[in-house]
């Protein structure tokens, strides 16, 4: 009896037995709906539904805005790894490793150039999953790199930010990117080469207070938090309640401080128009327009 219930049944139960991936459904954070992964993942990440605007990787992001899919990975400058020999719970470098294992990824940024609607453009996109985008030595290394590239092969550049800020473990190295990725977007300028920041869910902190506000062009994702303290932070500073859907994109828009809030499925085609405008290239001839077409802001007509 105990062979029968101790070896032949657990084999016949692992045999049955069919295991269920973790990521195969997506809960919608906003309304609750339950969405197959392969379609949320074909529909760019916007859940089907509730349009809500889910966090794409770095990776992703890339690909859904160049041509086919097709782009020139730009190899970045390696820096220290653990400047301040960082530890709070874990090592610094243990949690970077861990940030690599899960992402594949080397840091928080990643450039690359290729055509988007057959128009030359370099690309820098932030990875909300890696340590949360932080700005450290490496991502703000990625971002001067990304714009000097575009300087070299006199492409418009576009960022897509996405960021919780500094990054802690790196103390002053991290705050000083800051002012060195704003000198490079003052090359930019020399330069005259459009440049457009594309602020995702969420972009606060340092980065807000830098390179994230110096654009030609500001486009928001819709319902993107974007700012520099979180509402509770101020909140709690000042004593007062907030508006309705204080620093969402939409509320930034009518307030001024961004120029556009385009749905995801119409960046693409948004950004190649402007870079056009900007450049005074040529038109394009595409073959779908766009969705949800929005006009040109003031800065770029």
């Amino acid at each position: 009896m105990n062979w029968i219930s101790n070896v032949v049944r657990p084999k016949i139960r692992s045999i049955l037995r069919r295991d269920t991936p973790e990521n195969l459904w997506i809960k919608c954070p906003d309304s609750g709906q339950l969405v197959f992964h392969k379609d949320v993942e074909a529909n760019q990440f916007v859940i089907p539904g509730s349009n809500y605007h889910m966090r794409m990787s770095a990776v992703a992001r890339l690909k859904s805005m160049f041509d086919e899919g097709r782009y020139e990975d730009i190899a970045l400058p390696e820096v220290p790894l653990d400047p301040l020999k960082f530890r709070d719970e874990k090592r610094y470098v243990d949690r970077l490793k861990d940030a690599r294992t899960k992402t594949g990824a080397q840091d928080a940024v990643k450039v690359g150039v290729g055509e988007v609607e057959a128009t030359p453009l370099t690309v820098a996109v932030q990875d909300f999953d890696f340590m949360g985008g932080s700005l450290g030595m490496a991502a703000g290394e990625a971002v001067i790199k990304g714009m000097e590239t575009a300087v070299e092969r006199r492409t418009p550049f576009v960022l897509f930010a996405a960021s919780g800020g500094a990054r802690m473990q790196e103390g002053m190295f991290s705050l000083m990117q800051m002012p060195r990725t704003t000198v490079a977007v003052q090359r930019l300028r020399m330069a005259k080469l459009p440049y457009i920041v594309v602020l995702t869910n969420p972009t606060t902190g340092g980065v807000t207070a830098s390179y994230a506000m110096l654009g030609d062009i500001h486009i928001a994702e819709p319902g993107a938090l974007i700012g520099f303290a979180g509402p509770r932070v101020i909140e709690q500073t000042i004593r007062e309640k907030l508006p309705e859907g204080f620093q969402r994109a939409d509320f930034l828009r009518q307030h001024g401080m961004v120029d556009m809030v385009v749905h995801r499925h119409d960046l693409k085609a948004t950004i190649a128009r402007l870079c056009r405008v900007l450049t005074r290239a040529e038109p394009k001839v595409v073959s779908q327009e766009p969705a949800h077409e929005e006009p040109l802001p003031e800065a770029a007509q």
